[in-house]
């Protein structure tokens, strides 16, 4: 079984708002999961939601401002994935990176 905590620990542990909470799940920021009618997080998500409360309480970040940052982090992270990819490709077949002129 996934490793997990529940919504009320959550609220209690990152000292956050339950309204915070539930925004992040209703933008799709999060994804908790019910059982027994008790909402949990997965601990692989931890990570987003310890950089979630940061951004919105220590940078006074609001909602929409951390649906963009994370959308805008996300195509960072998928450029970075696919540029390795490339980078890849041309070792395999024997072009130097640095050789390509853009």
């Amino acid at each position: 079984m996934e490793e997990r905590i529940s919504r009320e620990e959550l609220i209690k542990l990152y000292n956050i708002e339950m309204s915070f909470l539930e925004s992040l799940e209703d933008s799709g920021l999060l994804h908790l999961q019910i059982e027994n009618e008790v909402k949990y997080l997965s601990y692989g998500d931890l990570p987003a939601l310890e950089r979630f409360t940061n951004w919105h309480y220590d940078l006074d970040v609001n909602l929409p401002g951390i649906e963009i940052i994370s959308n805008l982090l996300q195509k960072i992270e998928a450029m970075q994935q696919e540029r390795k990819k490339m980078i890849e490709q041309f070792h395999f077949r024997g072009i130097v990176w640095e050789d390509i002129e853009l």
